[in-house]
């Protein structure tokens, strides 16, 4: 499957968003797309972060920006499964 255009996408956004906001979403698709929207930009950071760290000699700051990536990428799978952890203030 080919992969949407930025327009295609920005239009189908906006109907997942009408389609929620008049409950007229049986199947959940609006939801779907919705959420996985929102998490594939962390996703894509991580992506992005796990390559620089390989092709820069594995180098301890592109490291911690990985480990960093990830992180959030996790917590926002928390956050829309409903399953938010407790940081205790560590963070």
């Amino acid at each position: 499957m080919s992969k949407p255009t930025d327009s295609e996408l920005k239009i189908a956004l906006q109907a997942a968003a009408e389609m929620k906001e008049h409950n007229a979403d049986p199947h959940y698709l609006a939801k779907a797309l919705l959420n996985h929207n929102y998490r594939i930009r962390y996703l894509e950071n991580v992506l992005q972060a796990a390559d620089r760290f390989m092709n820069h000699g594995m180098a301890e700051h592109e490291h911690m920006v990985l480990l960093r990536a990830i992180e959030k990428a996790k917590d926002a799978e928390h956050r829309t499964a409903g399953t938010e952890q407790e940081n205790f203030g560590l963070e």
